[in-house]
């Protein structure tokens, strides 16, 4: 298994920022293991929630991009260099159609850990947090694909953004 290991860690706004979506994840696992312990169906509730947030920044972004519908122009708004160092992102391809990251590093994950939440719940709740690219890449017309997660052992987590075949 993937024991999720930071390789940039000297860098104290990186340090910060990772703290507090940690803090933030913290939230939303604790949040869906009361909801499931008060009999209420927390993976469909938490899914709802994401979704919605990964609209709003989906709309945020189709507004940024100002009707153009090109794969770089979407990674330069869904990339800040910030995100990349957080999540240790690699761009593994871009092009007009196509837009293939690998998040070698998640915060998220090292919080549901930290709570000492068992790895199958883990895995629900990365695929729950990938909602919020799901609809990010629904808002701006995008296909989206969701390959390994670190969450499932793998090395790292692989998305894929590109446009939809006609």
């Amino acid at each position: 298994m993937n024991r999720n290991i930071s390789s940039i860690n000297g860098d104290e706004t990186v340090n910060s920022v990772r703290m507090a979506i940690e803090h933030r994840a913290k939230w939303m696992g604790l949040m869906c293991l009361e909801a499931e312990k008060n009999g209420a169906d927390w993976e469909d509730i938490a899914r709802k929630a994401v979704s919605q947030t990964g609209k709003l920044r989906g709309d945020d972004i189709r507004r940024a991009l100002k009707g153009k519908n090109d794969i770089p122009a979407f990674a330069e708004k869904f990339l800040p260099e910030l995100s990349k160092k957080l999540f240790e992102m690699k761009v593994a391809k871009l092009s007009e159609d196509r837009l293939e990251i690998e998040f070698n590093y998640c915060p998220l994950v090292s919080a549901w850990r930290k709570l000492n939440i068992d790895d199958e719940k883990i895995k629900v709740l990365c695929d729950i947090a990938m909602d919020g690219d799901r609809a990010i890449a629904r808002q701006v017309g995008l296909d989206f694909h969701l390959g390994g997660t670190i969450a499932k052992g793998s090395r790292c987590c692989e998305v894929l953004f590109r446009k939809p075949r006609t």
